[in-house]
């Protein structure tokens, strides 16, 4: 059966992979000033934002349950870390949909939604690794199966 920790690590890794490659695009495009990678780096921040709400949900539902005892403090850090992530890949995503829609080009709006998609990137891996050190160093979600030993 599939359990909130279960599909909250399915889902989190699509918004990591997504918002990286496209802000990987994103850096493409102001090398080559090439239209596609553009066009490339906006899609994947809206897949990418609309992943990260669904890892969001997710990870609310997951962490119920767990906000007693030595799990409480990291998890409300990462919890935090998360909802920052979630708002900076909303607003991000915003903007760019914007400049799109209105084709506005002005220079220093460029370069500002591309420290804010930036920023975002910093703040999925901070997320992230702090997500990882729930499960690998404090053992989060997971389930012992022991072996069932007859005498």
């Amino acid at each position: 059966m599939i359990t909130a920790p279960h599909l909250h690590a399915m889902l989190i890794h699509f918004p990591i992979a997504l918002l990286f490659v496209g802000f990987l695009s994103e850096l493409m495009a102001l090398l080559t000033k090439k239209s596609f990678f553009k066009n490339v780096a906006l899609y994947l921040l809206l897949i990418g934002a609309v992943g990260a709400i669904a890892a969001f949900i997710s990870g609310s539902y997951a962490g119920d349950g767990m906000t007693d005892g030595m799990l409480q403090a990291p998890l409300e850090t990462h919890e935090e870390a998360a909802l920052i992530t979630l708002w900076l890949a909303i607003l991000t995503a915003i903007l760019r949909v914007a400049m799109y829609y209105f084709n506005y080009q002005k220079k220093w709006l460029q370069w500002a939604s591309f420290l804010l998609f930036a920023g975002l990137v910093i703040s999925v891996a901070r997320t992230g690794y702090l997500g990882g050190e729930l499960v690998f160093k404090h053992g989060a979600g997971i389930e012992l199966t022991l072996p069932d030993f007859e005498e």
